[in-house]
Formats: structure tokens, C-alpha cells, sequence
């Protein structure tokens, strides 16, 4: 199971390897965003594609449009998602593109059946809590 919600919330602590779960669950569907603790510009789509595992910002660099809902293609041995915005392609082992832009991605292993993604902050398949404001 990924970090619990609320774990570190809105802290940095560190790159480090973040538990997501297990590699047989995970494998099921090719791409699941997984959230950050320091907020939506910090997600992380994770993509399960012919047995392996690539992650990278869940964001597109372009305009921020939503990678995981992106058509993953492979061309030449390169596989690559298409944001559904306007286009864009990203190669999801480098994050380099067509253009001159590049989407950061994150370092995946696999350890005993399950999935890790480096990553400055805590992520989690559910989403974080909101923080609670309370007015005076």
C-alpha cells in the first residue's frame, strides 16, 4: 500500500523511494496517478506498459493538461504518451519530446513484487486531504 494520506502532508522529506503497491495490482491498468502530498503539480502518472514500469509528472510541461488520460504508442522501440490537450508526445523512459520540451521523470524499481517511484514527497494512490481552513 502507498504512504497514508496525511503522512508528511505538504512537507518535502526528501527524495527517497515511495512505496505505490504491489507490481501485480498495478500492472492492470496502463497508467494510475498517484498523488503527491505537496499537491497536484507534484502528481505522478505511473504507466504500466508490456510488463514494465515508467513514471513521470503527471502534468504536461506544455500547459499542464493530464498525461494519464494520454494514448501511450510505441514507434521505433520508443514508446511514448500523447497528452490529450494538444498533442504533445513525451518518451516515457526519458521524458524528451518532439519539441524542446521535457517531462521530468522519476526513477521506478521493483523489489520483492512490488512497485517504488523516487520522489521528493510522500505520494499515495488515494488522494491527499485538503487542509482545513478555519476563519476567525
Amino acid at each position: 500500500m502507498a504512504s497514508s494520506p496525511g503522512e508528511g502532508e505538504g512537507t518535502v522529506v526528501g527524495v527517497a523511494w515511495r512505496h505505490i503497491g504491489a507490481a501485480s495490482e498495478l500492472s492492470g491498468k496502463k497508467c494510475r496517478l498517484v498523488y503527491s502530498s505537496l499537491g497536484r503539480q507534484s502528481d505522478v502518472c505511473l504507466f504500466s506498459v508490456k510488463g514494465e514500469f515508467f513514471a513521470m509528472d503527471a502534468r504536461c510541461a506544455h500547459s499542464g493538461g493530464p498525461l494519464c488520460e494520454g494514448d501511450i504508442e510505441e514507434a521505433d522501440g520508443i514508446l511514448r504518451v500523447f497528452c490529450p490537450w494538444h498533442d504533445y508526445d513525451f518518451d516515457l523512459r526519458t521524458g524528451k519530446s518532439g519539441t524542446s520540451l521535457k517531462q521530468q521523470v522519476h526513477e521506478v524499481k521493483l523489489e520483492d513484487g512490488d512497485v517504488y517511484v523516487k520522489h521528493a514527497s510522500c505520494l499515495s494512490l488515494q488522494p491527499f486531504p485538503s487542509e482545513v481552513k478555519i476563519s476567525l
